[in-house]
């Protein structure tokens, strides 16, 4: 089948390849022209696992290629998925629906035959119908059609996996024959055994700010209970084990520290949040908004564990190994580590930012950090190290060879990092924000709270 995606960023980019793998003819669109002759010439033009490759191989084979033209995209084919950005509003007042409705009002006019429009973006319940408004006001075609939603549920480091293989494809439809057609789409999916579930517009766009939430709300749970084990001498990390065999449950999402970031768990709590309230849901905007205040309150908790075990921070030096929101990813999008980072700045520390992905991305949002080109570079001189990123190399570190650089061997472990025991054996101080193993550090960690 013919298709295209319209935004060709983390989403777009990765389904326009996965489409082509999965044998459809697609045509990439984006309003950058830098972008789209990168990805024509097969890169993305950020990291993403695999997706090179599947970019690569595609456009050398004439199966997936990318342009600036609406006009060609509406002559290409009669299947349109969105995958352009909906980022938070200021002040946690929802999304920022303005590239949804302004790639639509750009496409719409070169409708002139029937066609279906395919949403993949996060939005809030009702903009389905919006949309079908403004196209059937906008295109020639009119009411020949047809807008679906069919959210997607990807984790940035394995979006390419996710997509080939996903847990579950979630569709809201209008009438069976747009089912069919999405169908036809995923065969190759559904015929593998993955699960497709049809249901109404307004459920498929809260599948995924829910899915979302419930994942922070597991992260700012445990963190709540790292607060508890911190008052009655509990380790939290046990206890994150022995809840997350419980099959109900599960482990993921159950690690206790400088809480979640990136550009969906936060504007997703809040964008639902919004919605919630707007809707007179308010015990739900409730749930949502403490589960968003404690994970914010995590950062300056880490921020306070540095100024109360290193005292005045004018002048301190402090290695910050970490800047993506997580590892696998250049995203620093809402990075807790670099939250963290500036934070300790603004109280006069230094701190020498490393990330083996991500350190452009965060000397152009934090041109005031200074950047080291590996871990050892970063750590010289250091009066403390912080971990705020879980890079398989930090916990792969040798302590000993660390050691040797440092002015003072403390190392700050925000992300359960770094495998602490090893570290204390080879003489280093370990604190966290959490509780720990290590006794000598516990009236510090106390104090920070």
């Amino acid at each position: 089948m013919r298709l295209t995606v319209i935004g060709c960023g983390h989403l777009g980019a990765t389904h326009a390849a996965c489409m082509a793998e999965l044998g459809h003819e697609v045509l990439g669109v984006d309003i950058d022209p830098d972008k789209v002759a990168l990805l024509n010439a097969g890169r993305a033009w950020f990291l993403e696992p695999d997706l090179d490759d599947l970019l690569a191989c595609h456009t050398n084979t004439g199966r997936l290629s990318f342009t600036t033209s609406f006009e060609e995209a509406a002559r290409f084919g009669p299947v349109h998925f969105l995958g352009v950005g909906t980022p938070g509003l200021p002040g946690n007042s929802g999304y920022d629906l303005s590239q949804v409705f302004g790639a639509v009002a750009a496409l719409a006019p070169h409708l002139t035959e029937p066609a279906l429009i395919v949403g993949k973006s996060t939005v809030p319940p009702g903009t389905t119908a919006r949309l079908v408004r403004q196209v059937r006001d906008g295109a020639p075609a009119g009411d020949a059609v047809e807008v679906a939603w069919n959210p997607e549920f990807l984790r940035e480091g394995h979006a390419v996996e996710d997509t080939l293989h996903p847990d579950r494809i979630v569709v809201g439809v209008p009438n069976m024959a747009v089912e069919a057609t999405i169908r036809e789409l995923y065969r190759p999916l559904t015929a593998a055994g993955i699960p497709l579930l049809t249901t109404d517009a307004v459920t498929a766009e809260l599948v995924k700010g829910a899915a979302n939430a419930f994942l922070a709300t597991k992260v700012s749970f445990i963190n709540a209970m790292a607060d508890v084990c911190a008052k009655t001498g509990g380790d939290v990390a046990t206890l994150a084990d022995a809840v997350g065999m419980d099959a109900r449950i599960g482990r993921a999402f159950l690690t206790a520290g400088i809480g979640y970031g990136g550009g969906c768990l936060p504007k997703d709590v809040r964008g639902l949040a919004a919605f919630a309230a707007a809707a007179g849901a308010e015990t739900a905007a409730g749930l949502l908004g403490v589960v968003d205040e404690i994970n914010s309150g995590r950062r300056q908790r880490v921020a306070d564990l540095a100024a109360t075990l290193l005292g005045d921070l004018s002048g301190k030096r402090i290695a910050l190994w970490g800047a993506a929101f997580k590892p696998g990813t250049d995203d620093i999008r809402d990075s807790p580590a670099l939250d963290v980072a500036d934070r300790l700045a603004r109280l006069g520390a230094q701190v020498v930012v490393y990330d083996p992905q991500a350190a452009g991305n965060a000397l152009v949002a934090f041109p005031h950090l200074d950047q080291a080109d590996s871990p050892l570079a970063a750590a010289r001189d250091a009066d403390a190290v912080l971990v705020g990123t879980a890079w398989p190399q930090f916990a792969a570190a040798d302590p000993a060879a660390v050691a040797e650089v440092v002015a003072n061997p403390l190392i700050i472990d925000a992300c359960q990092g770094i495998p602490a025991e090893r570290w204390r054996a080879a003489g280093w101080n370990v604190a966290a924000p959490f509780p720990t193993l290590n006794r000598r550090l516990d009236a510090a960690v106390d104090a920070a709270r």
